[in-house]
């Protein structure tokens, strides 16, 4: 089985093409930049383009997209045809060679401010009812290209899954603010709490959902690692979230101080991914309670293909303020 996957030189698309292989599937790479998992290379947005890529393919997982760090660095024009576009495009394709299913790769940014309680309200727990508040052209168009998945499930009956990713890169924080009080370790294990996955479990969630789309037909599925939090933590995390970890990890603040870590003051939102886990049957393997035992034997919890991937960074150039203008 032939299984397109856009995206092939950046992290998520290059960490399925390392792994479809071994489950006996041939990954054909596409991405507008050139790599060792990219087969073709050339511009998502341009039909014909997509036309020649899609010879014998079965499944599309379609992870290619402008990202956040590229809000600044591209025009809106540019996002409307990477992310929009692009996706038409391939949607078109995948009805007219009667691919099997459509895998498409999201974000939860496209929430929005609909994760930005006040103060002095309960953190917000974001679950895939939660109503999408778009605050940059990177979550409107990302929400734009599910709503264009939906059309072509309910119009052509396309077995077709959205993955709302959370953060699965190990670049370092965007925010300077953060970057001078937290290290780079210490802030993606926080993450980890609430708002972040490893690679390699998303890589899992994705080919859990190639093989369930058919019959399930058409869902969106928030893809985070297994939050230990519950509803009724949400007004005390947002406003001292140390208190609930260590009500929850009695354990962690002695593993934090051997490292000169610190937990956050606050946690605005929770992701919970309970519908992926429950209907693509996805068993996240890194959390935060693994990650404090992984810590505590002094062993590495990235994932190897995690660690593999590695950095890629969003841009070819430097940035003096930080991995990308904000």
């Amino acid at each position: 089985m032939k299984v397109l996957v856009t995206g092939s030189s950046g992290h998520l698309g290059e960490a399925l093409c390392k792994s479809l292989p071994a489950l006996g599937y041939e990954a054909i790479g596409c991405d507008i930049l050139p790599s060792s998992y990219t087969h073709h290379v050339g511009d998502l947005s341009n039909a014909d383009f997509v036309e020649e890529s899609m010879a014998g393919i079965d499944v599309i997982i379609h992870t290619a997209t402008l990202h956040k760090p590229h809000v600044v660095t591209h025009t809106k024009s540019d996002f409307i045809d990477s992310n929009i576009s692009a996706t038409l495009n391939l949607l078109q394709a995948a009805v007219k060679h009667q691919v099997s299913s459509f895998i498409y790769t999201s974000t939860t940014s496209t929430f929005g401010d609909a994760m930005k309680p006040q103060q002095d309200e309960p953190a917000v727990w974001v679950t895939e009812d939660l109503v999408a508040q778009p605050k940059n052209i990177y979550g409107v168009t990302k929400l734009a290209a599910e709503n264009l998945c939906l059309l072509f499930h309910r119009d052509y009956g396309l077995p077709c899954l959205i993955l709302k990713t959370s953060r699965f890169f190990l670049e370092i924080d965007d925010d300077p603010a953060m970057r001078g009080i937290y290290t780079n370790e210490n802030i993606k294990a926080n993450e980890f709490l609430y708002r972040r996955v490893d690679i390699q479990d998303a890589v899992d969630a994705h080919l859990l959902a190639m093989k369930k789309a058919k019959d399930l037909g058409f869902g969106k599925y928030i893809i985070s690692a297994a939050s230990p939090f519950t509803q009724a933590h949400l007004p005390v995390l947002n406003q001292d979230a140390a208190s609930v970890v260590k009500s929850l990890f009695p354990a962690y603040q002695e593993v934090y101080d051997n490292r000169h870590w610190k937990m956050f003051d606050r946690i605005s939102r929770v992701y919970t991914s309970d519908l992926a886990q429950r209907e693509l049957e996805w068993k996240p393997v890194v959390n935060f309670s693994y990650i404090l035992s992984c810590l505590q034997d002094g062993k590495e919890y990235r994932s190897p293909l995690s660690l593999d991937v590695g950095i890629k960074g969003y841009h070819k150039q430097e940035f003096d303020e930080g991995p990308y203008p904000v």
